[in-house]
């Protein structure tokens, strides 16, 4: 059982949104903002985000609706474009980390084709980037044996669960090996036995990979679990307001979310949310 001070640990606030880790880094943001020119007039929604996050860490993103949670992770995919400040992936500008294919993206549903097999599913990002038949074969048995859906490859999606859906839509993000993972509240539709299932599943899967993954969540601990980091952000305009270094262990058992080290590092992460209103006109 962690001790009083070590559960204290996780209450320590970093200095900016900084990564204390080592690695190089996969996302930089710096004054980054984004206002939206709508018919009712202009919507702010990032405003002066400072933000690294470095190769190999799980990174959360956790707010209020319309926060900007996931448009953070649309402007890394370079879905969205900012318009100030400046943020770079993997030290390319986000269009050619896109070009590169230097990202895999999970949305918060699947969106599996219907007609297509989940084996053809998974085929599909190797298809597009052209190749060959034999190696699609080989990264699409090894991915889907990575997320435990070996056996599965001539079902159709409507013939698995929710949660298996999402584990393949996982590793079609996952079949042509990109570095960054970027996922936008893959669970949040699921029941609870099947998202911590599926929690579980995605901290063993990071823990082999090495994946950088940004996640975007609205359950503080999914966030807390997770994580070795978790960026905290106010209501629109979405800002940083805290960023959060976990002092929890690689090896985190479901059961890890009862000890004081945890409870002390949600109730950090709850703390951020109330401060963070304080932004809201």
């Amino acid at each position: 059982m962690p001790n009083s001070d070590t559960a204290m640990a996780g209450r320590t606030k970093p200095q900016s949104g900084t990564a204390t880790g080592n690695g190089p880094d996969v996302v930089a943001a710096r004054g980054l903002g984004l206002t939206f020119r709508t018919s009712d007039g202009p919507v702010q929604a990032l405003a002066d985000v400072d933000l690294t996050i470095r190769k190999g860490e799980f990174v959360s993103f956790i707010g209020p609706s319309g926060c900007g949670k996931t448009t953070f992770l649309r402007v890394i995919a370079d879905l969205e474009k900012p318009t100030s400040g400046t943020i770079s992936v993997n030290g390319m500008s986000p269009e050619q980390a896109r070009e590169r294919r230097a990202y895999g993206y999970v949305f918060q549903a699947a969106a599996l084709y219907p007609w297509r097999t989940i084996e053809r599913n998974v085929a599909l990002p190797l298809e597009i980037m052209g190749i060959p038949r034999v190696e699609q074969k080989a990264r699409i048995k090894s991915t889907l044996e990575m997320v435990n859906l070996a056996g599965f490859e001539n079902k159709y999606p409507w013939q698995l669960s929710g949660g298996m859906q999402q584990r393949a839509s996982i590793a079609r993000a996952l079949a042509f090996d990109a570095d960054l993972l970027l996922m936008d509240e893959p669970f949040g539709a699921l029941d609870e036995i099947v998202r911590d299932h599926l929690n579980e599943h995605l901290l063993a899967l990071w823990a082999r990979t090495n994946k950088t993954i940004c996640f975007v969540t609205h359950s503080i601990p999914e966030a807390v679990y997770l994580s070795t980091r978790i960026v905290v952000m106010s209501p629109r305009p979405g800002r940083v307001t805290d960023v959060i270094e976990s002092t929890l262990p690689p090896e985190r058992p479901l059961d890890i979310r009862e000890t004081p080290e945890f409870l002390a590092i949600a109730a950090r992460v709850r703390d951020g949310l109330r401060a963070g209103h304080s932004y809201e006109e």
